[in-house]
């Protein structure tokens, strides 16, 4: 019976009660009114459905031609003018950098002290980007990895889930989960254009080696054609919705095989490293914003710690600079994997020592 059991989990058919159980919890966030349904109701089914101990296949297999779409979307968000404001952008950047490094100092520090973590784990578990980078390295260096991915899917999911509702509860903006942005009716040609952006932006940054290939190659590639006025069109309104669906259900899927108990623990603990974060995020936007020409919510936007494609789906969805947003996580991301082999594994061999001394 088991084995007729693991054998019906493996087929095409477990993805469809998967995917059944992520339609049911967005069509549910949708009919309930609550912000970013499409993303937050999949991911919410499924994380609930994972603790419960149902067995779900997460449709990880689809992760790069779905980041490819919203890869794609998001660089329709780009304009010629977008080429004048990288020059204005560079001391938004560097209190990015600012906010990184207080963020990670402190709830560092928190998981230490509250979580009881060793200080290796701490230091990958607090890093604001790099999942799958913080936890190999992390476990390279005597970390706990299990701890490690925990604590950043944890992360990813109450990040989402707290920028949409301060959004929509408290700031009163309408958090559809559609892009609020207006494009051209897509044609034919349009329609060749962005499909080519997808398909050969991922080829080429695969082979270039970049940081999420699937998202940023057609990201860089739809902006190019976006700026050069080759196209002014995005992606349908099915396909930015099927994509959130599938993003929110692979989330959720991350916690199948974990018991119920350290979820809920490792979520406890995470919501106060995610307030911290967040906390810190608003502060450095609440005192740069006047200054850099920016607004509040703009900049909370742009320093949250999410996840990179999730976070700058949630942006386009609340109708922000997507321009802007993305190209603020899309350097925390990669700010973070280009020091997390040199000199995060250095702090945590130094730490290691001291440890074992």
């Amino acid at each position: 019976m088991s084995s007729l059991k693991n054998s019906v989990l493996n087929t095409p058919l477990s993805f469809g009660f998967t995917l059944g159980i992520a339609l049911a919890g967005s069509a549910a966030f949708k009919l309930a009114g609550l912000p970013l349904p499409w993303m937050l109701g999949a991911m919410t089914a499924t994380t609930v459905a994972a603790m419960s101990n149902v067995s779900l296949r997460s449709p990880e297999k689809v992760r790069p031609a779905v980041t490819s779409v919203i890869g794609v979307m998001l660089g329709s968000g780009f304009t010629a003018d977008t080429f004048t404001q990288f020059g204005q952008w560079s001391l938004s950047l560097l209190g990015l950098l600012a906010c990184i490094g207080v963020s990670a100092m402190v709830v560092s520090l928190y998981y230490v002290r509250v979580g009881r973590m060793d200080p290796v784990t701490a230091l990958f578990a607090a890093m604001p980007g790099g999942v799958v980078e913080m936890m190999e390295i992390g476990r390279q260096h005597g970390g706990d990895d299990r701890a490690i991915i925990l604590a950043h899917a944890a992360r990813i999911v109450l990040v989402i889930a707290l920028v949409a509702f301060w959004f929509r509860v408290v700031l009163g903006y309408e958090v559809s989960g559609v892009s609020v942005s207006s494009h051209g009716q897509a044609g034919p040609l349009d329609f060749a254009i962005l499909t080519l952006c997808g398909l050969i932006g991922a080829f080429a940054a695969y082979r270039a080696k970049f940081p999420a290939p699937a998202f940023l190659g057609p990201m860089l590639l739809s902006a190019g054609a976006h700026m050069l006025g080759l196209t002014q069109s995005s992606p349908p309104a099915t396909l930015v919705i099927c994509a959130q669906i599938i993003m929110g259900t692979i989330v959720g899927c991350r916690f199948v095989g974990m018991p119920a108990i350290k979820v809920f623990k490792a979520f406890a603990l995470s919501l106060g490293a995610t307030l911290l974060m967040l906390a810190t995020a608003l502060g450095f936007a609440l005192v740069l914003h006047g200054l850099l020409g920016q607004t509040t919510e703009q900049m909370l936007l742009a320093y949250a710690p999410g996840g990179l494609t999730e976070m700058t789906l949630v942006a386009l969805t609340l109708g922000g600079d997507v321009a802007y947003i993305a190209t603020h996580h899309l350097v925390r991301v990669t700010v973070l994997l280009a020091i997390a082999a040199p000199l995060l594994g250095r702090v945590a061999k130094r730490i290691s020592t001291r440890i074992s001394a």
